[in-house]
């Protein structure tokens, strides 16, 4: 560690920090031995921003966070520094893995995400047949897999005098391939910065006096539908010369075909240079067209025209050669020649190139924009019985040739997409009352809503020759305006929208987008009422049943690799028809979004479906006292670990859907089932607190033979969290003294009690502060639980509990583990984790929520 540099509560961690422990990815992937952090991690001073995401291992700031560059995975992965996993990100958001694969059953990386430049996969990890490329997430044809090759990159060359006096590789490290190219740059001259859906690296060059920023950017802002969709990233780079001598600069942007698997070899493959102002601004650049599996897609690089700005192009390279054709090429005149190194040919990967060089004076600062756009406007599943357009297509069309608008439409359009995300970002940004930890993951942790998977698209149909959306009359009029829309459960959990678990991570939505979250609950809400009669064996049981009942909240609409939306519930692990949250949570939902959105109409086509889930969940009720029991086995979202009778996770969340249930009645006129359901809640409040209340906190459940009964649960207070969180906490329900001693007691044993408080919440502990291992789950920390907790707490006024609890998590994932844009499900003391890339940890947007509904005082800028 670098100890003597630090400016405004940053930790500057200099390069090649090991980290020596072993990490356990999830079931099948191991973290190899040696994580080596950032080739590009030391900090320049001018740049940094106090909430700025800076990422290394062991030590960060408060507020920035240098992501780790060199992290490799089963000894196979290899990321690299920095880059933008977000434009620079080009592939599917559903190229599909083996469910249980090293590196995840998904690989997908956002065009959204900031990350880097080049993710070097193992080749173990195989690719499903299903390529869907969501607008919202793209994968990278920087993703190399098993080998170190780095075709798409950014190259610099400095020309003095009428001669190439510097020419490096600014990202990267050297791989089998492409040997010719001078892959050294320092280290210490480089950071990494990071803020979603942008980032910004700082490159020097201190024997020229030389300083290059490259700014990454996304069109990704809150409570837009429209470019929010678009795939396509920027790339500014400003270079500012403060030397005594006038510098020719050049910058090349290269890029290959494919995803980085074998099958980039397979079928037709060319390149294309182009020109276009389509959209306002000149651009030049070359095409990529290719195929992924069976679907058609274009990738597009292209820089800026300006007055001041050459722009050259390499229609083609070999990317498994020496580039040594390409490298002396640009040396020659810090130029390139258009002429192919070699004829492409098929069977053979392609690679391209397109360079800016501008003429930056004695104390002059110039830029140079780039930009990637990728095309692939019509997709299926892997079943193929229904083509879908990616929303994009309702402005760019499905014809699969809209690269070159894109391309111009992007480097006209990007100034005004900074300035919405400034404008979004800012206020939180600029407020001293928040920490500066927290500023970093509200943002990045939105990584997840593009990264997981993502699609959002329309149905369409063939009309005269020409595809067209779909207009199914039985759709409500929100998902025919705003597209379907649906996430992954995780990149190694290949399930889409799965239900238990989007409840935490559906924050982000209702804030952010509220057109999706309503979307997609209408999409749950028709999937209630269909029933699958496929023969199941269920997993963990051993029983067999059906795939899907009817009248019940389906776990997930689908796996990629089969038809989502048509074939619901991939998990067969339990039949969760009999989970007792799923049909509780879709009331929670309903409600919240209402509170939010004050949508009549939404409230009254959601409330039949309501109804019917809860008449479902009555019968659960198997004493009649008002309170639903569990059932003994793991029947709801910790589904490793058993509950039976009464609980306060699922007999809490039950009181409280009762309580929204007649609240909904009340609003909708429905006065016969507020007096039915105020009867239910009145004589079931009454045996929540008989049952599971000890006098300190609520107990796991009411089973006193079953070991844990009263084991204090992180999450038990989940009912009355989303409950208030809906602005109805009601202290009949949940008693105010109560509450605080819950949250208290979880403070004090599942938080303070492990790591002096810095990791977070354990799921479960023993009333003697010991952890409760009856389950692997019950040993486990849940980011999404512990960000939900945090927010419980800072509702309930316990600002500082709240914010140390959060911050546990992010100090573990972000700082600790090294596992930036790859939060997971779960981690343990030991080191092991579980399910990269995941959901749930989006629950963070509900502390956002907590503190502009609760802690207004907190949000007023300073």
């Amino acid at each position: 560690m670098s100890p003597l540099v630090v400016m405004s509560s940053l930790v500057v961690v200099s390069p090649l920090v090991v980290m020596s422990s072993l990490l356990v990815m999830s079931s099948l992937l191991v973290m190899s031995s040696l994580v080596v952090m950032s080739s590009l991690v030391v900090m320049s001073s001018p740049v940094v921003m106090s909430s700025l995401l800076v990422m290394s291992s062991p030590v960060v700031m408060s507020s920035l966070v240098v992501m780790s560059p060199l992290v490799v995975m089963s000894s196979l992965v290899v990321m690299s520094p920095l880059v933008v996993m977000s434009s620079l990100v080009v592939m599917s958001s559903l190229v599909v893995m083996s469910s249980l694969v090293v590196m995840s059953s998904l690989v997908v990386m956002s065009p959204l995400v900031v990350m880097s430049s080049l993710v070097v996969m193992s080749s173990l990890v195989v690719m499903s047949s299903l390529v869907v490329m969501s607008s919202l997430v793209v994968m990278s044809s920087l993703v190399v897999m098993s080998s170190l090759n780095q075709e798409g990159i950014f190259i610099l060359c400095v020309r003095k005098n009428g001669k190439t006096v510097y020419q490096k590789v600014l990202t990267g490290r050297k791989g089998k391939h492409l040997k010719a190219w001078d892959w050294g740059f320092p280290t210490q001259d480089a950071t990494y910065h990071a803020l979603y859906p942008r980032a910004w690296t700082v490159y020097d060059i201190p024997e020229y006096k030389l300083r290059l920023v490259c700014r990454q950017i996304s069109p990704i802002f809150p409570h837009d539908y429209k470019e929010t969709s678009f795939p396509m990233g920027v790339f500014v780079w400003s270079v500012e010369n403060s030397g005594s001598d006038p510098l020719d600069v050049s910058i090349a942007f290269t890029f290959k075909n494919g995803t980085g698997a074998k099958s980039d070899t397979a079928g037709d493959c060319h390149n294309e240079a182009f020109e276009s102002d389509a959209e306002g601004r000149q651009v030049s650049g070359v095409l990529i067209h290719h195929s992924l599996r069976d679907i058609k897609c274009t990738y597009g690089i292209a820089a800026a025209n300006k007055e001041d700005v050459h722009v050259s192009h390499k229609l083609h390279f070999d990317p498994k050669g020496n580039g040594r054709l390409l490298w002396d090429d640009l040396a020659e005149d810090g130029q390139l020649t258009s002429t192919p190194d070699k004829p492409q040919r098929k069977g053979h990967e392609t690679a391209t190139a397109v360079c800016s060089q501008i003429t930056v004076p004695p104390g002059g600062k110039k830029e140079m924009d780039f930009t990637l756009a990728w095309d692939m406007p019509v997709v299926h599943f892997k079943n193929k019985e229904k083509l879908y357009g990616r929303r994009y297509g309702r402005w760019f069309g499905y014809k699969g040739d809209a690269c070159p608008r894109m391309c111009s439409f992007a480097l006209e359009n990007y100034p005004a997409w900074e300035q919405k995300i400034e404008a979004w970002q800012n206020p939180i940004l600029q407020n001293s009352n928040l920490p500066a930890w927290y500023k970093s993951a509200l943002f990045n942790e939105l990584y997840y809503v593009s990264d997981g998977g993502t699609i959002w698209a329309d149905p369409l149909e063939s009309k005269d020759g020409e595809l067209c959306i779909y207009k199914d009359s039985s759709e409500a009029p929100v998902v025919q305006e705003y597209s379907k829309f649906a996430y992954l459960e995780g990149h190694e959990y290949r399930m889409y929208n799965t239900y238990d678990v989007h409840h935490y991570a559906s924050f982000s939505l209702i804030m952010l987008w509220p057109k999706i979250q309503l979307s997609l609950q209408h999409d749950i809400a028709k999937a209630v009422m269909t029933e699958d009669a496929t023969p199941i064996h269920f997993c963990m049981e051993g029983m067999r049943g059906i795939k899907k009942k009817g009248n019940s909240v389906p776990h997930d609409v689908g796996d990629p690799e089969d038809e989502p939306w048509a074939s619901l519930n991939a998990y067969i692990i339990h039949p969760t028809c009999e989970w007792k949250d799923l049909n509780l949570k879709f009331v929670l939902q309903t409600y919240r979004d209402f509170s939010e959105t004050k949508d009549k109409d939404y409230l009254q086509s959601m409330y039949p479906v309501a109804k019917t889930v809860m008449e479902i969940a009555q019968n659960w009720d198997t004493d009649g006292d008002g309170l639903i029991e569990n059932s003994g086995f793991a029947d709801q979202t910790f589904d490793a670990w058993s509950m039976t009778g009464a609980s306060a996770y699922c007999g809490g969340m039950w009181l409280a859907a009762l309580r929204m249930m007649t609240e909904m009645g009340k609003i909708l006129g429905k006065e016969d089932d507020v007096k039915k359901y105020t009867d239910i809640l009145d004589k079931g409040k009454v045996s929540f607190e008989a049952k599971v209340w000890n006098g300190k906190y609520y107990n796991y459940d009411s089973n006193p033979s079953g070991g844990h009964h009263d084991s204090i649960m992180a999450d038990q207070l989940a009912g009355h969290w989303f409950l208030k969180a809906s602005s109805l906490a009601d202290s009949s329900l949940f008693p105010e003294d109560h509450i605080k001693s819950a949250l208290e007691t979880v403070f004090k044993f599942n938080v303070k009690g492990f790591g002096n408080g810095n990791m977070g919440a354990i799921n479960g502990t023993r009333p003697d502060g010991s952890q409760d291992i009856t389950s692997c789950q019950s040993e486990e920390f849940w980011v999404g639980v512990t960000y939900s907790l945090g927010a419980s707490m800072i509702q309930e006024g316990m600002i500082e509990e709240g914010f140390q609890t959060a911050w546990g998590a992010y100090h573990v994932c972000w700082e600790w583990y090294g596992l930036a844009f790859q939060t997971p499900e779960a981690y343990m003391m030991d080191k092991h984790y579980r399910s990269l890339g995941y959901m749930r940890p989006l629950a963070i947007w509900s502390i956002q929520w907590a503190l502009e509904k609760f802690q207004p005082q907190l949000m007023s800028k300073k």
